[in-house]
């Protein structure tokens, strides 16, 4: 007997990173976890920042967009 498996999907999350001047700009996170951990987002943003895939500037917060 064969029982139906769901194949497990590699999830990514989009977030939307707000600066305080008022740009926003976008990143995906590969493997995200529940939205319980969405608090870890702000800290990929400021690694991402640091090696330049995001624009410098003060971040104002960072929120789920999908």
């Amino acid at each position: 007997m064969h029982s139906f498996r769901k194949p497990n999907l590699t999830k990514s999350v989009m977030f939307a990173v707000t600066y305080e001047d008022g740009r926003t700009a976008y990143m995906v996170v590969e493997n995200h976890g529940p939205p319980s951990e969405d608090y870890l987002a702000g800290a990929i943003a400021r690694e991402r920042q640091a090696t330049g895939a995001l624009p410098d500037g003060a971040i104002a917060g960072v929120k789920r967009v999908r």
